[in-house]
């Protein structure tokens, strides 16, 4: 089997919680391998900056190594996702502004109401794009660029959308130094928040320059929750040749030793109207879990798109690390596993290396409220997350699927791997299980989730597919009702409505080798009995919707679904539109480009719109005939 985050949030805690510091004397807290509890997960605040400084460096003691923090930094860069906000409601004698879902498709995401960032966004009148470090606002009634802005930052590759305010998201790069040798300018930020207005002509509203790198985001109305991880500035000397491993250590302790704030918290820049100002993060908002390793920081900055200005984002730290972050109306999920970390620690050989745990820890944030968002519970569940696809809340309860499987870091045992759901449930301060479901796909892993209210769907693959599906209705016995094995698997699964579900991903061979793009069609009306209905398969083809459902495109009113495709010979960029009817998925017709790819496709009225680095272009809904095409160069 195979297999890629919720309301305010602030790093305060909730009342009733104590405030614990670690002092000198105290034992340093050091990282953990398997059997951490929730307790151990709890944040706690600082009481004092030095509070904060000893136990940052204590902890960063005992977690560097000869070279450093090792494994801290995270391997791959998340990219995130977004949906198009509504448009603010008509004045009176002026049109209504279209709506979302009846008149135009926004971003398709995993909760309805809660935007996330993407390289195109639409309010039915305009839309907006980035890429190649330019911003552009294309007119919808006349098809022309309206407007185009250059950005000092190339990287900028997101957006969310709120009225005539659209916010930029750039990923910046880790900020964790190699070395000084390697690192000429520590003083550097890593990521950039850029606030863009469309009243006129598009112009910079202001920019927020933060510390680290980018997460992801989530908005629900004009809030925005950004979230960006970083590392303690602390740069090491790698010029040691003379000095054992041991005697590394040392030296890198007491380098540490000899760090402060200015080393430790994330720093900000903003600049707004010609004016500058900077901070850091105040050690009052830094929180952290009674076990951490020290080498890694969470902070959510929230910023609110129809303030006049933009502000410094009132940041909230957690001194942890994140890859994932899933979001509803109300709360805000982090999540973070060790798979694509390793763990180093001094030892009289030198560097010792352990595997990762095999665990995923969660932090719970209520964001309810505007402003800072609050924590309100942690735990942890056993395996690593797919992607936020493998969150949901419902009913007042965390769904949570994973697969385990240490045989990525060595182990031989066939088979190993399974997967599994968790049921939590909030319990004070704890995300507490109180029912699973495990043992899915033994020897396979996630390929792909979709959680549709008291439902669940996994996919797990190694040379078939598994769709499993499981009836939570009851959280404290969660059970499998259903299973369908067929050939290839779905990366990603979509409700279609009246009990069918949307699967993309590969058709594969006997043993496993994919073949191709695979569409199918499911009937899950009795969840006892799965089974495909149809399905559409483009040989030597693969599709950016498998592993980013933004490039995903479902119209419910027409039955449309379009996924960009792309193959080894054939024209450049292809969008591939379906019919999906009754039980039936028929080809309704392609859209080409000479050159370049086409990543995302959008419906406003009558029109399809395909979105490339080179430009758009529209064509007939019901035909795919092209109708204009909007040249960005």
């Amino acid at each position: 089997m195979r297999r890629k985050r919720w309301g305010g949030i602030g790093l305060v805690l909730a009342t009733g919680l104590s405030l614990v510091g670690c002092t000198p004397d105290e034992k340093a807290p050091v990282f953990q391998d398997p059997g951490v509890t929730t307790g151990s997960l709890r944040l706690v605040a600082y009481d004092s900056c030095q509070a904060a400084m000893d136990s940052l460096r204590a902890a960063a003691k005992s977690a560097v190594g000869p070279y450093g923090f090792g494994g801290y930094g995270p391997m791959f860069a998340k990219g995130g996702d977004a949906r198009a906000a509504e448009a603010a409601p008509g004045a009176a004698g002026v049109p209504a502004a279209p709506k979302q879902g009846e008149d135009y498709s926004g971003t398709n995401t995993n909760e309805k109401d809660v935007d996330e960032p993407d390289l195109v966004k639409t309010d039915g009148k305009r839309i907006v794009t980035v890429a190649g470090g330019s911003l552009r606002v294309v007119d919808v009634a006349s098809r022309k660029v309206t407007g185009e802005l250059k950005l000092e930052d190339y990287g900028a590759d997101e957006l969310l959308l709120s009225g005539d305010r659209v916010l930029v998201l750039s990923h910046g790069g880790w900020s964790q130094p190699l070395a000084k040798a390697a690192v000429p300018d520590q003083q550097s930020l890593g990521s950039t928040i850029t606030l863009v207005d469309l009243s006129g002509a598009p112009r910079v509203a202001g920019t927020l320059s933060v510390d680290g790198s980018y997460l992801d985001a989530r908005q629900v109305g004009s809030t925005v929750r950004v979230v960006v991880r970083s590392a303690p500035r602390v740069v090491f000397s790698y010029d040691q040749r003379n000095l054992t491993p041991d005697q590394r250590v040392e030296a890198n302790r007491t380098l540490i030793d000899r760090s402060g704030p200015d080393e430790w918290l994330p720093r900000y820049r903003l600049d707004v109207d010609g004016a500058t100002s900077t901070g850091r993060v105040d050690c009052a908002q830094v929180s952290r879990p009674e076990v951490y390793s020290g080498a890694s920081m969470l902070t959510v900055y929230s910023l609110d798109l129809a303030a006049r200005t933009l502000g410094s984002g009132d940041p909230t730290t957690v001194v942890a690390d994140g890859d994932t972050v899933y979001g509803t109306g109300s709360s805000l999920y982090i999540a973070n596993d060790d798979r694509w970390r390793v763990w180093f620690w001094a030892g009289r050989d030198g560097v010792g290396r352990t595997p990762p745990r095999d665990r995923t820890q969660i932090f719970q944030f209520d964001t309810s409220k505007p402003g800072r968002p609050v924590y309100v519970a942690s735990g942890e569940v056993p395996g690593w997350l797919l992607n936020q696809y493998s969150l949901s809340e419902f009913d007042g309860r965390l769904r949570v699927a994973t697969t385990s499987d240490q045989r990525i870091w060595g182990g031989t045992e066939r088979g190993a791997s399974h997967s599994g759901v968790y049921v939590l449930r909030r319990k004070g301060a704890d995300l507490a299980e109180v029912g699973k479901v495990d043992g899915l796909g033994r020897g396979e892993r996630i390929y792909a989730v979709r959680f549709v209210g008291p439902t669940g769907y996994v996919v797990t693959f190694r040379q078939v597919d598994p769709l499993y599906v499981l009836d939570l209705r009851r959280p404290e016995e969660p059970k499998v009702t259903g299973e369908l094995t067929i050939s290839g698997y779905s990366a990603y699964l979509h409700p279609a409505g009246d009990g069918r579900l949307i699967g993309v991903g590969q058709e594969a061979s006997e043993q496993g080798r994919v073949q191709g793009t695979q569409v199918s069609l499911f009937d899950v009306k009795d969840p006892a009995k799965p089974w495909r209905l149809a399905q559409y398969v483009l040989a030597g083809a693969y599709s950016e919707a498998e592993f980013d459902p933004h490039a995903f495109l479902y119209w419910p009113k027409t039955g449309l679904l379009v996924i960009p495709v792309y193959a080894r010979s054939g024209p450049g960029g292809v969008a591939l539109a379906l019919k999906v009817a009754g039980s039936s998925v028929t080809e309704l017709g392609r859209v080409t480009l000479d050159s370049g790819q086409i990543r995302r496709s959008l419906v406003i009225g009558e029109t399809l719109w395909t979105v490339s680095e080179a430009g758009l272009k529209a064509s007939d809904l019901s035909t795919m005939a092209p109708q204009a095409w909007v040249p960005f160069a």
